[in-house]
């Protein structure tokens, strides 16, 4: 398995096969006298950026850091141990209205979608 072109930028789905976001980075752990493992999955625009390089992490740690607070920075993590099947997307054993992305899915139907008319099918 090659992790970054079969892991990497792939969808994820919860249990319920609800998208929870996409798999931005990975975490290797790594102990003395043993092989690196993953440890975890990160999801988020912060650990996207940080591909790119050091300047655009910083840019964009600022950018989140000023509009949604400091709990923003930090990534999202997904154990690895949570992962059920990788193949087009990446389904895990968690519940995606804990994400980030499902926490705003959550707000944007409760404040936003709420409010827009009901398309009337012919």
């Amino acid at each position: 398995m090659n992790l970054f072109r079969d892991i990497l930028d792939k969808q994820i789905l919860d249990r319920n096969k609800m998208k929870c976001g996409k798999a931005d980075g990975l975490v290797m752990t790594v102990r003395p006298r043993a092989r690196p493992q993953i440890s975890h999955i990160e999801l988020g625009s912060v650990t996207l950026a940080r591909r790119l390089g050091p300047t655009p992490a910083r840019f964009v740690a600022r950018v989140a850091r000023a509009s949604r607070g400091k709990q923003r920075q930090v990534p999202f993590r997904i154990e690895w141990n949570k992962v059920r099947d990788i193949g087009v997307d990446i389904e895990v054993d968690i519940d995606g209205n804990t994400t980030p992305y499902g926490r705003t899915r959550e707000w944007l139907v409760g404040h936003v979608l709420k409010y827009l008319p009901k398309g009337k099918g012919k």
